[in-house]
């Protein structure tokens, strides 16, 4: 299991991953798999820049079964997963990327958040002008255990 603030891991996978792909497509899966990963820092999740990476009109489906707005995910980010002390921190692996369209990239990789291990899926869009890209849509789903 790596932890998800080391990105070279992905960066090097996806290259592979992506069967090659040009420069532009490289650099949306990169960019997709780089916000992705900040989204798991907990100083960037407490922080503008964390509302800055999610889409304007973002959902995601937890894990739980619970479905989030953009509303309500603004409000809680900053006390999500890992922001005290002693919080679990968010693990990933299998990291993956694909580009479905100039500016859309659907990511996948597990998760392991204080032992409950999840599959999860990521749609990022690239925004108008110097929004740059932003998480549009999300999805966990529980992995059994055994």
């Amino acid at each position: 299991m790596t932890d998800a603030s080391d990105t070279s891991e992905y960066g090097a996978e996806c290259g592979a991953e992506c069967g090659g792909g040009n420069a532009g497509e490289r650099a949306a899966i990169a960019a997709a798999v780089d916000g992705e990963l900040r989204l798991h820092d907990p100083a960037v999740r407490a922080s503008a820049d964390g509302v800055r990476l999610l889409d304007p009109e973002f959902v995601e489906i937890g894990a739980s079964g619970r479905r989030w707005t953009y509303e309500e995910m603004v409000a809680a980010l900053p006390t999500l997963h890992g922001t005290g002390a002693d919080s679990p921190r968010i693990e990933a692996s299998r990291m993956r990327g694909v580009l479905l369209a100039p500016d859309l990239v659907h990511l996948t990789y597990e998760s392991v958040i204080a032992g409950r291990r999840a599959r999860r899926s990521s749609l990022w869009r690239k925004g108008e002008g110097d929004t740059g890209w932003r998480l549009y849509h999300h999805q966990g789903t529980p992995v059994p255990e055994g």
